[in-house]
C-alpha cells in the first residue's frame, strides 16, 4: 500500500521490524502504524470487552484501537503503546495484545455472540443476587482475569529517566500553524519560549504539505526558543505550572524526561479532533477517520485502502477524499448526512457519486471491511435499512466534524461554553494566564449538527461510541433509561471515555447521545471533566531517578560509620538509619539498652542527635513571625536563652515540638523532631509566603549542616570541659546556648536535656562530629541508641510527637499548658484551643501507668475502667522496662486522667486477661528536677 513517491519518509533508509513474529520493512520517518499499513496490515488489536477485531482509527495520540506491546529487549517490554506514536526504528519488535491464541483467531471473541446479555453495567447486577458467594468465588476472579489490556512488565526497567525544572515567559503547546506563529511572536518580543508538540516532527497539519514547514527554520535558529518534539503537555497545574513528558530514546539509555515548567503565560494551540460517526459496524478494521486517512497518504505515502466510501457530516471529509483520489484511491461514493452538501458539485466534477441525506445502515466484512449498505435517511435521521444498497469498498472514511481539543484548558480550570455556530464547546472563562489559538479556540466550522447525528443512531445496533471499551449508542441510551442523568455518571456506568484516549475520540459523540436519549440539548447535558494525564504516561517518567535505592533514600548520621564498626543495631526513623543500641559481644538487645540507660543515669551517655531537624530563622521580623506561629512567648526570649516550643495545626492539635534558641535579636535556631523536619519547614514557609508576606523573615534548613552530639549524665560537664574554649560550662545554666570552640572547631553549645540529666547538645559541622564523638568516648562516655533514649525520656515523662500524640491531642491534654504564652494575642491554633470541645474535662490526658504485675503493658493496649467494659477510656502510648527504677513503667492517654491518680485501670493484652495498672503522675524519675540542673 506504499505510494511510489511523496510523503516525508526517507526512502534511502529502510528499516526492518516485526509484528507478531512476522518480518516487515518500513522507512525512517514512519510510525509503526504507517509502516504496518504500508505492508497491508489492517488488523492490529482486539477490543476490551467483546474482543472484536480492531484496526487503525486515527493517526495521532487519540488512537484507541492500535495498542501494541513494544519489546526493546530485556526489561524493556512496554504494553499499551499507541502504534501511531511509535517511531519506526531498526529491529523494532511489536506484538498485538488482548487475544488468545492469536490476533486473527481469538477465542475470547465468542464474547461478542453474548453481547445482548452483556450490556453496559452488566457486572453491577448480573452476578449479584442471593448467592453472593458465587460472585466472590467464581465471577469476580473470572472477570478480573479477563480485565485489563496488555501484560505488565516483570523485569526491572534498565533505562534511565530524567527530571528537569524550567522557567520561561511563554509556553506554547502545539506546534501547528497557530503554535509556530505564537512562538515566533513571543520570541520576537523578547520572551524565553518553550514550544512543545507530541508529534515526532513539529508542524501539525502543515506536515500534510510537502516541503519545509513555514516558520520552523526561524524557530530553530532563535536562541530564545526551546523546541521540544515528541513532548506531550500532560498536566496543567496552578499558577501556570505545566508538566511535559519528553520521549528521548537515546542510545545511552536515557529514555524519557519530565519537564516541570513554570511560565508567565501559556498559549494552547492544541488543534481540534475529528469526530467519528455512529453506524452499525463502525468499528471494523478499515473504518477510519477521514483526516487520518489523508495524513497517512500525504505524510507517510501510504494508501489506507484502494476503494473508499466517505460518510460525511462536514466539508473536511471532501478535502480528505479529494486528497486520496489524487494519490490513486478510488472514491466509490460520498454519503452525506446533509440534505444539501456544499461541495457536492465539486465532488461530482471529479467523477465521484454523491448521495445527499444518506447514511450507512451497516458495514460488511470480518477482519476487514468489505463494503457498506448505503441507505437514505428517515425523518428521524436514522438510515432506512429497507432501502439500503450495497457498495463494495475496503476503506470507510468518517468525517463527523471537529471538536476543539480543550483537555488542558479544562485542567487549567477554564470554563467551557457551548457555541451553536461551531457545534462544539469552546473556551470560556479562564483561571490562568492562558490563551487559546487556532482550531482549539474556534473549531473548524459547522457541519451536520452532532445532536442530529446522535439522535439518528440511538437505536442502531453495534454503533460504537468508544471502540476500545465497546460502548455503543444503545449502552448510553440504556444508562439514561436506568436513571442516570449526570453525564459523569453515564460515563462511569458505561465506561465511555474511560479508555486510553480519555474521550478524545468518542467523548463528544457520547455527550450528544446521552442528550438525545434524555430529550435534552447538548449544553443542557453538560460535559465531563478532563483530568491529567492528557495521554497515557509511563511510571518511569514520573519516578525519574527516584527508584531502587533512590526511591526512599537512606540518610545516615555522622557517627554511622563508627556505629556500624562497633556492632550497632539500626532502625529506620523517617528516612534516617539511627543506631537503636550498641550491644556488646554476646549481649542481648534488652540488656544493652538497660546498660546504656544506667550509664546515662550514673555517669554519662552519648547520643548522635544530628537527625533532629534544624531551621535557621533570620530577619528583622523573625521574632514576630515565630510569635505568630508557635504557642510560646517569643518576644520575651533573650539572646542566649532557649525554650521548649510547641507548634500546633489550625485545629489546635499538636503538630511538632522542639527547642527554640535565640542567638541574636534577629536570629533563631529552631529544632524539630527527626520525622517532622520537612513538614515543619514547609508549614512555616507556607505561612511566611501566604499569611504573613509583609514580615521580613527568611527560613533556611540547616539539618545537614550541623552534627549534634548529645552528652547526657552527671559526669557530662566533667568530660566536656577539657575540650571547650571560649565558654565556662559551669556558668551555662539549663536552657541556654553559647558560641564556643570544641576541639578547636567552631560550635554551638546548647545546655538542654531530653533525659532529665545534666546535658549538653554540641552542634558543630557534621563532617567534624566523628572527631568529637571519639574524643568523648575516650573520655568515658557510653554511646547509647534510640531505645535507651525512649526509656530515659519516658522516665521523665517527656513526650514524643507521634507516640504520645495521634493528631487529636492538644498541649493541655499533655499537661503542657504552661508552655503557652498567657498574654499572646494570637498563634496558629489559638482559636481552636478555645473551643468548648477542647475544654471538656473528660478529654484524654497524659498519665503515668505503674504496672501492678512485673511486666510492661503492650504499647497500643486499650485502657478499660473495669473488667468486661465494652468501651476503652484510653490507650497505652509508651511502655518500657526501666533499669534505673528496677520496674516497668508506661505512659498513656486516659479520659480525665489527671483527676484519677491512684485509681486502677486495666490494659488489654493479646495473650491473656487484661493487666491492672495504677494511674500515677507521668514523671517517674527525679520529679523535683534536681539532676537536670546539675
Amino acid at each position: 500500500m506504499r505510494l511510489p513517491s511523496g510523503g516525508r519518509i526517507d526512502r534511502s533508509k529502510p528499516l526492518r521490524f516485526t509484528f507478531d513474529g512476522r518480518a516487515f520493512t518500513g522507512f525512517a520517518g514512519d510510525t509503526l502504524a504507517s509502516a504496518l499499513l504500508a505492508n497491508g496490515v489492517h488488523l492490529l488489536g482486539r477490543s476490551f470487552k467483546y474482543h472484536r477485531p480492531r484496526g487503525l482509527l486515527s493517526a495521532g495520540a487519540e488512537e484507541p484501537n492500535a495498542l501494541v506491546e513494544i519489546d526493546r529487549g530485556p526489561g524493556r517490554r512496554e504494553p499499551n503503546t499507541r502504534a501511531t506514536m511509535v517511531p519506526l526504528v531498526e529491529g523494532l519488535t511489536a506484538r498485538s495484545q488482548n487475544r488468545f491464541p492469536s490476533l486473527r483467531f481469538d477465542l475470547a471473541a465468542l464474547a461478542s455472540l453474548a453481547a445482548p446479555l452483556l450490556p453496559a453495567g452488566f457486572y453491577y447486577k448480573t452476578f449479584l443476587g442471593p448467592g453472593r458467594e458465587a460472585w466472590h468465588r467464581r465471577w469476580e476472579p473470572l472477570i478480573r482475569r479477563m480485565a485489563g489490556l496488555g501484560r505488565a512488565p516483570e523485569a526491572p526497567d534498565p533505562d534511565r529517566y530524567a527530571h528537569r525544572f524550567a522557567h520561561c515567559e511563554t509556553l506554547v503547546i502545539g506546534a501547528g500553524r497557530a503554535g509556530i506563529a505564537a512562538a515566533l511572536e513571543a520570541a520576537e518580543a523578547g520572551d524565553r519560549v518553550i514550544l512543545c508538540d507530541e508529534q515526532m516532527e513539529p508542524g501539525g497539519r502543515l506536515l500534510l504539505s510537502p516541503g519545509e514547514v513555514p516558520g520552523l527554520a526561524a524557530l530553530r535558529g532563535n536562541l530564545r526558543v526551546t523546541l521540544l518534539p515528541r513532548t506531550t503537555a500532560f498536566h496543567y497545574g496552578l499558577q501556570n505550572f505545566v508538566s511535559l513528558a519528553e520521549i528521548l530514546d537515546r542510545p545511552d539509555g536515557l529514555r524519557e524526561r519530565l519537564w516541570q515548567v513554570r511560565t508567565a503565560r501559556v498559549v494552547l494551540a492544541t488543534g481540534a479532533l475529528e469526530r467519528p460517526l455512529p453506524f452499525r459496524g463502525n468499528d471494523r478494521p478499515g473504518v477510519m477517520l477521514a483526516d487520518a486517512a489523508r495524513a497517512y497518504a500525504a505524510r507517510w505515502a501510504v494508501l489506507p485502502g484502494r476503494q473508499a466510501v466517505l460518510l460525511a457530516a462536514h466539508d473536511s471529509g471532501y478535502e480528505a477524499a479529494f486528497a486520496l483520489q489524487d494519490r490513486g484511491a478510488r472514491i466509490a461514493a460520498i454519503l452525506d448526512l446533509r440534505a444539501a452538501p456544499p461541495l457536492a458539485a465539486a465532488a461530482r466534477a471529479r467523477g465521484i457519486e454523491v448521495r445527499a441525506a444518506h447514511g450507512i445502515a451497516a458495514t460488511r466484512g470480518g477482519l476487514r471491511v468489505t463494503g457498506v449498505l448505503a441507505a437514505p435517511l428517515r425523518p428521524d435521521g436514522s438510515p432506512d435499512a429497507a432501502r439500503a444498497t450495497p457498495i463494495p469498498c475496503d476503506l470507510v472514511l468518517m468525517a463527523g466534524g471537529w471538536t476543539p481539543n480543550l483537555a488542558l484548558f479544562s485542567q487549567a480550570r477554564g470554563r467551557l461554553r457551548w457555541d451553536e455556530a461551531a457545534d462544539a464547546f469552546l473556551p470560556g472563562e479562564v483561571a490562568e494566564a492562558l490563551t487559546c489559538a487556532g482550531a482549539c479556540a474556534a473549531g473548524r466550522g459547522p457541519g451536520h449538527p452532532i445532536a442530529a447525528i446522535a439522535a439518528g443512531a440511538l437505536t442502531a445496533r453495534r454503533a460504537f461510541v468508544d471502540p476500545q471499551n465497546d460502548v455503543t449508542t444503545r449502552d448510553i441510551a440504556l444508562a439514561v433509561q436506568e436513571g442516570f442523568r449526570s453525564i459523569e455518571h453515564v460515563k462511569r456506568y458505561t465506561t465511555t471515555g474511560m479508555a486510553t484516549d480519555q474521550g478524545k475520540v468518542g467523548g463528544m459523540l457520547g455527550l450528544a447521545t446521552a442528550a438525545a436519549a434524555s430529550g435534552r440539548t447538548v449544553p443542557e447535558t453538560g460535559h465531563t471533566t478532563f483530568r491529567p494525564p492528557y495521554t497515557p504516561l509511563s511510571f518511569g517518567t514520573l519516578a525519574g531517578r527516584h527508584r531502587g535505592p533512590l526511591f526512599d533514600p537512606i540518610r545516615t548520621a555522622p557517627s554511622h560509620g563508627w556505629a556500624e564498626a562497633h556492632g550497632a543495631v539500626f532502625e529506620p526513623v523517617g528516612q534516617w538509619q539511627r543506631a537503636r543500641a550498641y550491644p556488646r559481644a554476646g549481649e542481648a538487645l534488652h540488656a544493652a539498652v538497660a546498660r546504656e540507660c544506667l550509664a546515662v543515669r550514673q555517669k554519662a551517655g552519648l547520643l548522635d542527635a544530628s537527625t533532629l531537624g534544624k531551621i535557621e530563622i533570620v530577619g528583622p521580623d523573625a521574632a514576630e513571625f515565630l510569635e505568630r506561629c508557635y504557642v510560646n512567648a517569643v518576644h520575651s526570649l533573650r539572646p542566649g536563652r532557649c525554650r521548649y516550643a510547641l507548634l500546633l495545626r489550625e485545629d489546635g492539635f499538636l503538630f511538632d515540638d522542639g527547642v527554640l534558641a535565640r542567638l541574636a535579636e534577629d536570629r533563631f535556631h529552631l529544632t524539630t523532631t527527626t520525622g517532622g523536619a520537612a513538614r515543619v519547614l514547609h508549614l512555616l514557609e507556607d505561612y511566611a509566603q501566604t499569611e504573613f508576606p509583609a514580615l521580613r523573615v527568611f527560613l533556611t534548613s540547616t539539618t545537614e549542616h550541623w552534627g549534634v552530639a548529645a552528652l547526657q549524665g552527671p559526669a557530662a560537664r566533667e568530660m566536656l570541659a577539657p575540650l571547650v574554649r571560649g565558654c565556662e560550662l559551669a556558668a551555662l545554666p539549663h536552657m541556654t546556648v553559647a558560641e564556643a570552640e570544641v576541639m578547636g572547631i567552631p560550635a554551638r553549645l546548647f545546655r538542654v536535656s531530653f533525659t532529665g540529666e545534666l546535658g549538653y547538645e554540641i552542634n558543630l559541622p557534621a563532617d567534624r562530629l566523628p572527631e568529637l564523638w571519639e574524643a568523648l568516648i575516650a573520655a568515658g562516655a557510653t554511646p547509647y541508641g534510640t531505645d535507651a533514649m525512649h526509656v530515659l525520656r519516658a522516665e521523665k515523662g517527656y513526650v514524643i510527637v507521634g507516640q504520645e500524640t495521634d493528631g487529636t491531642v492538644t498541649p493541655l491534654d499533655l499537661g503542657l499548658g504552661w508552655v503557652i504564652g498567657k498574654a499572646k494575642r494570637d498563634f496558629i491554633g489559638k482559636r481552636s484551643l478555645a473551643r468548648a470541645e477542647m475544654q471538656r474535662p473528660d478529654r484524654r490526658q497524659l498519665v503515668g501507668l505503674a504496672p501492678l504485675e512485673g511486666r510492661a503493658p503492650e504499647e497500643g493496649a486499650q485502657l478499660l475502667a473495669r473488667p468486661g467494659a465494652r468501651e476503652a477510656e484510653g490507650h497505652v502510648t509508651s511502655a518500657y522496662a526501666s533499669a534505673a527504677l528496677g520496674r516497668p513503667i508506661a505512659l498513656g492517654l486516659l479520659a480525665r486522667g489527671r483527676a484519677r491518680h491512684g485509681e486502677t485501670v486495666l490494659a488489654t493484652r493479646l495473650d491473656g486477661p487484661p493487666q491492672p495498672l495504677q494511674i500515677v503522675p507521668p514523671v517517674f524519675w527525679d520529679p523535683e528536677g534536681k539532676r537536670l540542673h546539675g
